[in-house]
């Protein structure tokens, strides 16, 4: 009798776990997911975004997935496994014959990034150089210097060839030397230069605030890399941010996009190291 009633007891119990799972799971399967994501060097900034969009607007909930870069994001928003991409750079001619919407909603300083025991505050141009060609290979404490390098086609890759004009001849001579550093992703790059003894790379200044990275910003030229330098283009370095969505995105994706571009969405931008597109003529 006592063996039956635990039998009966287990399967009540069992019956009233599932209808509270699914009491407390429909209001989460209700709400709509905006899907967001691509180039990492936007996700620090737009978790934070998300999170405060989602307090104002209960319904929707922002999932901002890993790096994919900007051409992932562009491909996944064209298939609509993306909602709303963040990309570091216009479309190509292909992409353009995609009919997506391309909206520049920030931009961040391009910055030059070491670890914080390098006894070094900047780089002039020429140091720069010297350091691709390998004609500079250490520290002033002696310590050797290991550039951490991006893909040939990546947006790092293609800003730091426009430094100067001797710095394309330089990245080249950089990539093709044996036993280089390569940061496949936004987030790999930041973290080998994070890790990596004498380390020296570029990132952007979103993605070291945003993430809380333990890493030495440089100065370039004697210029420190601030939001206010950028907007009164004191400071040069650039990477240009935007949002990609379908021609017609949906209700809660546009909420999104009024939602960073409000005085909510460019406050939050300017807290972690971007110029919003409303003070840089950007559209």
């Amino acid at each position: 009798m006592s063996q039956r009633f635990r039998t009966i007891a287990s399967s009540l119990l069992l019956w009233v776990s599932v209808v509270i799972g699914i009491a407390i799971a429909r209001p989460a399967l209700a709400g709509e997911v905006l899907r967001i994501g691509g180039t990492g060097t936007a996700l620090g900034s737009m978790k934070l975004i998300g999170s405060e969009f989602e307090k104002s607007h209960p319904g929707i909930r922002c999932r901002v997935l890993p790096s994919m870069g900007s051409s992932g994001a562009i491909r996944a928003v064209a298939k609509g496994a993306l909602d709303i991409g963040l990309v570091s750079r216009p479309f190509n001619g292909e992409e353009f014959r995609l009919g997506l919407s391309l909206i520049e909603y920030a931009e961040t300083p391009f910055v030059l990034v070491t670890r914080n025991s390098i006894p070094v505050s900047g780089l002039s141009t020429s140091q720069i150089v010297k350091i691709y060609t390998g004609e500079m290979q250490a520290w002033p404490n002696g310590e050797r210097i290991r550039l951490i390098l991006r893909p040939a086609t990546e947006t790092d890759t293609f800003l730091a060839r426009r430094v100067s004009p001797e710095m394309g001849p330089a990245v080249d001579a950089a990539m093709s030397r044996q036993g280089m550093l390569m940061g496949l992703t936004d987030q790999d790059s930041i973290h080998m230069l994070e890790k990596t003894p004498g380390a020296l790379g570029f990132s952007t200044l979103t993605q070291v605030v945003a993430e809380k990275r333990r890493v030495k910003v440089l100065a370039f030229n004697g210029v420190y890399p601030t939001t206010k330098a950028l907007a009164a283009k004191v400071y040069p370095l650039a990477k240009k941010l935007y949002l990609v969505t379908k021609p017609r995105p949906s209700a809660a994706a546009q909420r999104f996009i009024d939602f960073v571009q409000s005085a909510q969405g460019r406050k939050i931008l300017e807290e972690t190291g971007n110029v919003p597109a409303s003070q840089t003529g950007g559209r």
